[in-house]
């Protein structure tokens, strides 16, 4: 498959495609007599795992060290201890985000219940003298 036809099948950009053969994500293609670069079917399925492993919060390296030819030993085992680390790391990350939203949420109701005598000035250094930090 050509580098046109698989970047329309995966929604990716030709050259984020090619990025992802120079980072070693993807192996090395094999290029035609006319230069063209010839994908084989499963490379695909393997952009659309990456992806994946990019949408729940994987690095690009850390996709790469997680590829069965990356990886020495029991792929098996290394990939569950790597996907349930990802899962802690995205459970602290949501701790995180809902701590931060609800200080915002306490700021908006501050700023909004800000008794009319008080200037912004006053305001601001009311908003934050309540932040917890």
């Amino acid at each position: 498959m050509k580098i046109g036809e698989l970047a329309k099948q995966s929604g990716l950009a030709s050259s984020r495609i090619r990025f992802y053969e120079a980072s070693g994500l993807i192996g090395k293609v094999q290029r035609q007599a006319n230069g063209y670069r010839e994908y084989p079917a499963q490379t695909l399925q393997l952009l659309r795992i990456i992806t994946c492993a990019q949408q729940v919060g994987f690095t690009l390296e850390e996709i790469h060290n997680m590829l069965p030819e990356n990886t020495k030993g029991s792929h098996h085992d290394e990939l569950l201890i790597r996907l349930k680390q990802k899962v802690i790391e995205i459970d602290a990350l949501q701790q995180r985000l809902t701590q931060n939203k609800a200080q915002l949420l306490s700021m908006i109701e501050t700023i909004e219940n800000k008794p009319e005598h008080l200037e912004c000035s006053a305001n601001a250094e009311r908003v934050f003298a309540q932040l917890e930090i």
